[in-house]
């Protein structure tokens, strides 16, 4: 048996490696993304897909994609694959999610009941470079500030936040220890905290703002600067207004979360019969196994002996702690379940089990792990068995993860799948009723989780050193002296627990001679598109184009547009290529 030698190079070593790095794929060379000239059809990547899923279901996928070009996005990872694979690398691997877009950014609960903030679909995740990730999450944003009707100055604004976090936060995790980087987390009371700091702050800002225009126009001002004034005000409001209506909206998402719970999809899923619970049937959505037996050619008989099996082999994939919780549980039910967006069409199932008695449920869910659509371009995984490598990707880069995670073979031995929890206190953004400002912030927490994410598998000491701003000292932007043991959330003012440092803003991350925020406002703090007192318009300027301020990193992921359909050397085709999506598509 080959021994596995570690190699353990230093800090200068792997500083080093990151400004080597620099050299194989300079920052400039991340900018203005061009199609290949041996691009894949888009449509057709699709078709390949489609071609490996439930043909019943494929209507539903289509429909879904079809809402909107944020959810066509959603749905083709396979798409931006291929489109990333020629593009310019450092180099420097980690752990992927694979689909960090921001609608797999969400809350669900830690094994210690805690609501965390995190990556949650890993369906596609496998090694590879740290950019593809970045340049997912990056146009995400772009995709859903459009999406949503926000002129391009704030689909940018709220684009270069994403990437301005991850990379400040990626300077904060090289700075420390190992082991604080692998309890880092962002809970709902830091979650909270920042954006009750994040709308004070508008607040206050306003509220200054509104005092010295106010002076401004006792003085006699001009009649054309009066009405600019009045104006501004006017939008002041508005945006004060935005905010504390994105921080009720952000107390009553967490608030649902707390009550999603297997007891809470049991009153949704569940119908009483003859004194025992099972699932209900509403098709497409949710079909039970006893309604699927014309589908899978199965007697009922040979459909319960093989769920009990593979729940068999489920239970021996789990912990012997979690494996002896589990099995207090009986097995009861089980359905297919239509799932997400661009996972439509693979096999999902939710189980119903039964604990102490009817009123002590407990739903898993049941998803099918095809090959990772980065597969054709970083390489196969180590892991043989799809589900598993979705369950080691999970744990890899969570900062906590399901004690339920498993995984298994089907009936069918050629498909894997993977278990955990179906509802266990999930909870998601609503991006599309987000106001500029909120979709700013969002942008910061995701860019700093996966930062978070990549450096618990990758080298945040050469990532930070590639990412690191041409003319600046080595170390995190503004860093003090002394110890530093941990690193903020940017944009909210909170610290991750075990990440007790927290620092101001340095002047030089804003314009010459002014200091964005106030002085207890962390690296990226800010509210967006603001104005203070004495100020003219240089921190709107500022988050538009980038003046006065440092140079951004990749500056050109923005460049980045999502397929339309078309291929760059053939005839322009229609999308979906089926017919059109069932009226029950949700």
């Amino acid at each position: 048996m080959a021994v596995r030698k570690i190699a353990h190079p230093s800090v200068d070593d792997r500083k080093a490696k990151g400004l080597e790095a620099r050299d194989r794929a300079p920052v400039s060379s991340h900018t203005k993304w061009r199609p290949a000239a041996d691009r894949p059809d888009p449509v057709a990547l699709l078709e390949q897909q489609d071609a490996t899923r439930e043909p019943d279901l494929v209507p539903v996928r289509h429909g879904r994609m079809m809402v909107s070009p944020f959810t066509f996005y959603r749905g083709a990872a396979a798409i931006m694959a291929a489109d990333l694979a020629p593009t310019p690398v450092a180099g420097l691997g980690a752990q992927l999610c694979g689909d960090a877009h921001l609608s797999n950014f969400g809350a669900f609960a830690s094994p210690e009941r805690v609501l965390l903030f995190d990556l949650n679909d890993f369906d596609e995740t496998l090694p590879g470079p740290f950019e593809y990730d970045v340049k997912r999450m990056a146009a995400s944003f772009t995709i859903a500030g459009r999406n949503n009707g926000f002129s391009p100055a704030d689909a940018r604004a709220a684009t270069l936040a994403s990437v301005r976090a991850y990379r400040e936060a990626m300077a904060e995790f090289a700075q420390m220890r190992t082991m604080d980087i692998w309890y880092a987390h962002l809970d709902e009371d830091e979650l909270m905290a920042g954006i009750r700091a994040a709308v004070a702050g508008t607040a206050r800002e306003d509220k200054t703002a509104r005092k010295k225009e106010k002076a401004d126009r006792r003085e006699k001002a001009p009649k054309k600067q009066e009405k600019r004034a009045v104006k501004t005000e006017k939008v002041d409001r508005k945006e004060e207004k935005a905010a504390k209506t994105a921080q009720k909206r952000a107390e009553k998402t967490i608030a649902k979360a707390h009550s999603r719970d297997s007891l809470q999809a049991l009153s949704k899923l569940g119908e009483l019969v003859d004194g025992q619970y099972r699932i209900v049937s509403q098709p497409p959505i949710v079909v039970p196994l006893r309604d699927l037996t014309a589908v899978y050619h199965l007697s009922p008989d040979e459909i319960s002996h093989g769920l009990h099996e593979q729940f068999r082999a489920y239970r021996a994939t789990l912990q012997d702690d979690r494996r002896h919780l589990l099995e207090r549980f009986e097995f009861v039910d089980m359905a297919r379940k239509v799932v997400g967006v661009g996972s439509v069409g693979t096999r999902a199932f939710i189980a119903l089990l039964q604990g102490r008695d009817a009123q002590d449920p407990l739903f898993l869910q049941v998803k099918e792990a095809t090959a990772s659509v980065l597969e054709p371009y970083v390489g196969r995984s180590r892991y043989r068995q799809h589900g598993e490598r979705v369950v080691q990707g999970q744990r890899m880069m969570q900062a906590a993860s399901d004690i339920y995670l498993g995984w298994t073979k089907g009936l069918d031995v050629r498909r894997h799948f993977y278990w955990r929890q179906l509802r266990d206190m999930k909870g998601s953004a609503v991006v599309e009723a987000m106001v500029p400002l909120g979709l700013t912030f969002y942008a910061r927490i995701c860019g700093w989780t996966l930062a978070r994410a990549h450096a618990r598998s990758g080298d945040p000491v050469a990532i930070a050193e590639y990412l690191r701003r041409l003319g600046t000292a080595r170390g995190p932007p503004g860093a003090g002296t002394g110890p530093r043991t941990g690193g903020h959330v940017p944009g909210t003012g909170a610290r991750p627990r075990r990440c007790p440092t927290w620092r101001p803003r340095a002047a030089s991350d804003g314009p010459p001679g002014r200091r964005p925020g106030n002085g207890r406002a962390g690296a990226c703090s800010g509210t967006g598109r603001r104005r203070t007192a004495g100020t003219t318009r240089w921190r709107r300027s500022w988050r538009r184009t980038g003046s006065g301020s440092p140079r951004l990193f990749p500056s050109g992921i923005t460049g980045w547009r999502p397929p339309r359909g078309t291929t760059t050397g053939g005839p322009r085709r229609s999308w979906p290529p089926t017919s059109p999506p069932s009226p029950t598509a949700g």
